[in-house]
């Protein structure tokens, strides 16, 4: 091509070439043997030129590479790179990749159980390390020049998404930060705010996948394509997505009423061989079970897969069925490498743990090439399943969707076995951005040519609304910032009140909250334009005429206040004498449907007979059932009787008298029209108006007549007009209290705070009292409870085991509360320790209450779980893991990853609490030592 080029434009060219030699990027696209996407190039030279970057790309299009490219620069600099990422597990995984490329003299890690090499240039840690740092004001941040934050996404969590907020705010001026989120359909206002709070930052969004990925329905045995493509010219803008009309017939066949015996005698026959036709089309149509999935792929070729079950029971479950089922997807040489693999990596593992933890089921399921991935997984045992599964030796995986996020395991299929799952209050469907982030685990690069999303059929699918999920990219970015106590005394300390304020205007809650005000701010901008219009408009040359109108506004309300006493009087003395009636008692219903000559049957009070009808909730009053003079049986509701109502005559009820029978309705309502049908009920007189006899209104009446635009000619054409402007005013104040509630929130809850902390002496204004110093050192969800425990000193002389049963009351949070069955606690001064707890909780409820502060909102303390204090004082007291887990009724997942949070506190409290006259951090130090041992103490890194 080069000798079609002129010499000055091949001189050109050359130039080029050299600027490209000349950069970072170009030794750095040297390491990856395939070629680099545009968006990936234009993150690294925007990088490169000093700008942060936001890259948001879908999953497994390999935006980690920019990161790489921000550790590379960081290495050619000779500054330091930290990589963030949300959970332990993509610690892990990411150090292990980084060791693997630059050595692991170069690379250090820091999880909340783990430090390795922490003062290494490349630091790989969770973003609540970092965020920790950042308040300790830790000499690691010296010269430290960039940072990665991995799924920033994850900001939008309401539990920890805070944190992303906290480092993105507060990391030095000096740092240019790379952020790295999953599709996002609002990333331009993400990146509009990190250009506030960061400075230049460069917004890179694709949205196209590296893989193609096809979406499927598997119904029966057959894989049906959910979409129907048409392309004019196969142009990807002219392409029309239509549902494919299969899935459509089948979902309105399967939705159309099935036969039913009894609709034969409401006269709708329906022929024989119809309904065999029915059922043959039916017999097609099932939800295939899940070793059946599983053996189509594989006769398909589309494995390995990865399918998505939204319970830890039915991930297990479906291992058991495969196994049962005698699937096996490996042959002896890959069941060989598997079982080498798996010794070598679980080597460390006490052997007497082995049998408890499940380990030689866990590897039969391994040697055929199944799994399962969840979160009640050994940490271990998730790690050798991810490793097996990217070397292609396991080949089915049954997962929570805890593995979507950002774990490097893509497949060449997904399936998602229903489209429901429970979100921890309720089963809910799942948002377009979660089934984006769920299939796109599905398309291997470099391996597969295209990946594929398959979803079983269940009963009541609605291919259309599947569709609608499948090709909607709408994933907003929303934040879950609050402050909390420990960022507030943090904050007080480093900053003052008032600049801590100032600070937490710029979190992206405040920013999303002030945007939203924009569209209403112009509205009632508008309205006050409005206004002076009509302010014009009602204009009268005699008087006042916005005091005239007041003044009739006035008389109206009171005039319709009065008119509604008066309805609510007579519907009580309505009621009232409802309630005297009896059965017997031949009435007049003066309206509606069955106004006329009626026969009580059941005053329909608590207590009365129901004569053969079924009973009713007693909710508006009595509702008497009555036989009309038209032979009808009918309950009457309040509505039907505005006025009072009396009993004309009385007449006896026959015993035999059944109202489901025609004769005994016929019989009863001749025998009532002949003893009262010449009886004329007396017309109900309706007393003097109240607002005849009201001083109120009598003196507003006088005002109005005594006011100067009384005798205006065009009063009337005034009051319209004033009338428009009272009704424009109003909305107006309405849209200005939603500015008000919406604008300073953020600061208005942190004001809460710092008023409820200067009432229990952790703040003074600017100031941060010893009390508060304490608490800066305590980052758990309940950190004032924690802080206030150590102040009261109810955990003084408690034994290592027993410090560790109480603090687990802090982290432990059941999956399910089950408040019916009490959890066993240690006895003793453990039992004594744990209710001083729990009373002081109490005493910090009140005062939320009292200073407003709400939990519902994600700020304030919890109540203490005691669900784990058992188990923690078990193992902590050297139990075995057999015994423990036993009795907890817990998998050894959780049991791990609840030890882990309560070591993790029980480190903070050794930090903060005092050093000199106390028991507490002596026996926290050693509670962390009895319970990091065994299952707990292993770690697959460091």
């Amino acid at each position: 091509m080069t000798e079609d080029l002129s010499p000055a434009e091949r001189y050109a060219a050359s130039r080029i070439r050299a600027a490209e030699e000349a950069t970072a990027l170009a030794p750095f696209r040297e390491l990856y043997d395939f070629g680099l996407d545009p968006f990936q190039i234009e993150a690294c030279q925007a990088l490169e030129a000093g700008k942060g970057v936001l890259v948001a790309a879908p999953t497994g299009s390999g935006k980690t590479i920019v990161g790489e490219f921000a550790v590379h620069l960081a290495l050619t600099q000779g500054r330091k790179c930290f990589y963030t990422t949300p959970i332990k597990a993509l610690s892990n995984q990411k150090y292990a990749d980084l060791v693997k490329r630059y050595g692991a003299e170069k690379v250090g890690l820091l999880t909340g159980d783990n430090s390795v090499n922490s003062e290494a240039p490349i630091v790989v840690m969770t973003t609540e390390v970092l965020r920790n740092m950042l308040y300790a004001g830790s000499q690691s941040l010296l010269g430290l020049g960039y940072v990665v934050m991995d799924e920033v996404h994850y900001l939008s969590d309401r539990f920890r998404g805070a944190v992303w907020e906290e480092v993105i705010i507060h990391l030095p001026e000096s740092v240019t930060l790379v952020s790295l989120s999953a599709t996002v359909s609002n990333a331009e206002e993400f990146g509009d705010w990190l250009d506030t709070v960061r400075g230049d930052t460069a917004v890179i969004v694709s949205e196209e996948r590296p893989v193609p990925l096809w979406q499927h329905v598997m119904a029966g045995r057959r894989i049906y394509d959910l979409f129907e493509e048409e392309s004019d010219h196969g142009g990807r803008g002219s392409a029309r997505r239509e549902v494919n009309p299969d899935l459509l017939r089948m979902a309105r066949m399967e939705n159309s009423k099935t036969y039913n015996p009894r609709d034969r005698r409401r006269g709708k026959m329906v022929r024989e061989a119809d309904r065999e036709r029915e059922r043959r089309s039916r017999s097609r149509i099932w939800t295939p079970g899940r070793p059946e999935v599983i053996e189509r792929l594989d006769s398909e070729g589309l494995l390995p897969a990865i399918t998505f079950i939204f319970s830890r029971a039915g991930c297990e479950a479906a291992v058991q069925q495969c196994l049962y089922a005698g699937l096996r997807l490996n042959d002896d040489a890959a069941r060989l490498r598997v079982r080498e693999l798996v010794e070598e990596r679980t080597a460390s593992l006490p052997a007497e743990d082995l049998h408890v933890l499940g380990y030689y089921e866990w590897l039969e399921g391994l040697e055929r090439g199944i799994a399962a991935h969840h979160a009640g997984m050994l940490p271990t045992f998730k790690e050798v399943v991810e490793e097996l599964f990217v070397r292609g030796l396991v080949k089915a995986v049954f997962a929570t969707e805890t593995l979507a996020l950002g774990i490097n395991m893509p497949a060449r299929t997904v399936i998602l076995e229903k489209l429901v799952k429970w979100n921890g209050e309720q089963h809910a469907d799942i948002t377009p951005g979660e089934y984006t982030q769920l299939t796109g685990r599905a398309g291997r690069r470099g391996i597969d040519v295209e990946g594929h999303a398959v979803v079983l059929w269940q009963r009541g699918m609605d291919p259309g609304a599947l569709a609608g999920l499948a090709g909607t990219r709408t994933y907003p970015l929303r934040s879950s910032f609050k402050p909390s106590y420990n960022m507030a005394v943090n904050l007080v300390q480093q900053f003052g009140r008032h600049r801590s304020r100032e600070l937490l205007e710029t979190s992206f809650a405040q920013f999303q909250a002030d945007r939203s005000v924009v569209g209403i701010s112009r509205q009632v901008q508008r309205n006050e334009e409005g206004l002076a219009g009509y302010r014009e408009g009602m204009t009268c040359h005699l008087g006042d005429f916005a005091e005239y109108a007041r003044l009739r506004r006035d008389l109206k309300d009171r005039e319709t206040e009065l008119a509604k006493q008066g309805a609510a009087q007579r519907r009580a003395q309505a009621a009232a004498s409802l309630e005297k009636l009896k059965p017997g008692d031949v009435i007049h219903v003066p309206t509606g449907k069955f106004a006329g000559l009626a026969l009580v049957l059941d005053p329909g009070v608590p207590g009365g007979r129901s004569n053969g009808h079924r009973g009713f909730e007693y909710q508006e009053g009595p509702r008497p059932l009555v036989l009309t003079a038209e032979r009808q049986v009918k309950r009457l509701a309040s509505i039907d009787f505005p006025v009072p109502v009396e009993a004309l005559e009385r007449m006896r009820i026959p015993k035999s008298f059944n109202p489901r029978s025609p004769q005994s309705r016929r019989d009863l309502a001749s025998a009532l029209r002949t003893k009262a049908g010449h009886i004329v009920p007396d017309r109900h007189k309706r007393g003097r108006a109240a607002a005849a006899d009201d001083r109120e209104i009598a003196r507003l009446r006088t005002e109005l007549r005594a006011h100067p635009c009384h005798g205006c000619d065009e009063r009337e054409d005034h009051a319209r007009w004033a009338e428009r402007y009272h009704r424009l005013q109003r909305d107006t104040r309405q849209l200005e209290r939603r500015i008000e509630g919406r604008t300073n929130t953020i600061a208005r809850t942190f004001d809460r705070i710092h008023a409820l902390l200067t009432e229990l002496d952790y703040l003074r204004e600017d100031e941060v009292t010893p009390h508060g110093r304490r608490l800066a050192r305590l980052y758990g969800e309940l950190d004032l409870l924690a802080s206030e425990c150590l102040r009261a000193g109810i955990w003084e002389g408690l034994e290592p085991a027993e410090l560790a049963a109480c603090v687990s009351a802090l982290v432990f949070e059941a999956r399910q509360s089950d408040d019916a069955v009490a959890p066993k606690v240690p006895g003793g001064a453990v039992k004594a320790a744990l209710g001083e707890m729990v009373r002081i909780w109490g005493r910090l409820d009140a005062l939320e209450e009292e200073h407003r502060i709400n939990q519902a909102e994600g700020v304030g303390q919890r109540e203490p779980d005691l669900g784990f204090a058992w188990a923690a004082y078990q193992w902590a007291s050297d139990k075995s893991l057999d015994e423990v887990l036993r009795e907890a009724e817990m998998p050894a997942g959780d049991f791990v990853r609840w030890c882990k949070q309560v070591i993790d506190v029980l480190g903070q409290i050794a930090a903060a609490a005092p050093a000199e006259g106390s028991t507490v951090a002596r026996n926290a130090r050693k509670a962390v030592d009895a319970l990091l041992r065994g299952v707990v103490a292993y770690s697959s890194v460091g």
